[in-house]
């Protein structure tokens, strides 16, 4: 990448007439259901998922190729063949879900990069955790984040990933956003960072 690439925040487009919301990711387990740990998926990093994920659905709507549930983004198999064919498969993992009333294939995309790479002076606002916030196992990192910026020298050849420090956060190229967008993949929100 060079310095001129330019990179987006991808988010679910909640304004969408109709649309359906995915609710908290749940696991079966023995005809009870448990709640699903979803920060797992901002450490960058593959996981073994040993349990089906199920998702449900309230309100039904209309489905979408790409849209969240609970910070985890939830992907049509469309999203994932986009993936293959931009060769950027190595830097997601595609975990199959099963979404409430779909018999087509869902994917939570779990990021596999997260990269030291916000530019504070460019931000709107920065937070850091202090000493005096009573966590001093956080002291040091991003608390909050307003105007979210990067540094574009700092992401290497990365085509998604989330931010070191702000991990909320998934972050596409502007290859990546393009690509998504001539495919017309449904649900897709970016904002320039």
């Amino acid at each position: 990448m060079t310095a001129q690439m330019k990179y987006y925040e991808i988010y679910d487009d909640v304004y969408i007439p109709g649309r359906w919301h995915l609710r908290m990711p749940l696991h079966e387990q023995e005809g009870d259901e448990e709640l699903f740990d979803v920060w797992r998926f901002k450490e960058g990093r593959v996981l073994n998922i040993e349990k089906p994920i199920r998702l449900s659905v309230k309100p039904a709507g209309v489905a979408l190729e790409f849209s969240y549930s609970l910070g985890g983004p939830i992907v049509h198999r469309r999203v994932v063949a986009l993936f293959e064919r931009l060769g950027i498969q190595k830097e997601v993992q595609f975990i199959p879900v099963e979404v409430e009333g779909q018999t087509e294939p869902y994917f939570l995309l779990n990021a596999l990069q997260v990269i030291r790479c916000i530019d504070d002076a460019r931000c709107e606002e920065v937070f850091h955790w202090r000493p005096e916030d009573g966590e001093p196992d956080r002291v040091g990192e991003y608390k909050n984040v307003r105007g979210l910026k990067v540094d574009p020298s700092k992401i290497g050849e990365a085509h998604i990933f989330r931010p070191w420090g702000w991990e909320v956060v998934l972050i596409v190229s502007e290859r990546v956003k393009r690509a998504m967008e001539e495919a017309g993949i449904t649900g897709t929100k970016f904002l320039e960072v």
